[in-house]
């Protein structure tokens, strides 16, 4: 897609990348840190991800929490997933995976379901 953000990498700033996927921090990060997981391949949403490149989002995904924890000592734990439509409050139809770092009393904690 010609007017994806996702698709033009050359003016992103990206982080880490790997053959299928690249890592970049979130322009209006939730939390010092945040970073988008984002396969090369422009599609909507998750279910059309090959194995290939769900294993190398994953492995994405891992490298960059990897890196988080070990630069901020402060990380406790991460939240990681994906706003799939816009009804579900994706903004950029380009999936990608949000990797939220979280700290103690950050925020109250989600309610068990």
């Amino acid at each position: 897609m010609s007017d994806c953000l996702f698709c033009k990498r050359d003016v992103l700033d990206l982080r880490l990348e790997n053959e299928l996927c690249f890592a970049i921090y979130d322009k209006y990060p939730v939390a010092p840190l945040h970073t988008l997981i984002i396969p090369k391949r422009c599609m909507v949403t998750p279910f059309e991800l090959t194995s290939d490149e769900q294993a190398q989002l994953f492995a994405l995904a891992h490298q960059c929490s990897v890196e988080i924890a070990t630069s901020d000592g402060s990380v406790g734990g991460f939240n990681f997933g994906a706003n799939i439509g816009e009804v579900a409050g994706q903004k950029i139809m380009h999936v990608h995976f949000h990797l939220i770092p979280r700290r103690a009393g950050d925020i109250a904690p989600p309610p068990a379901t």
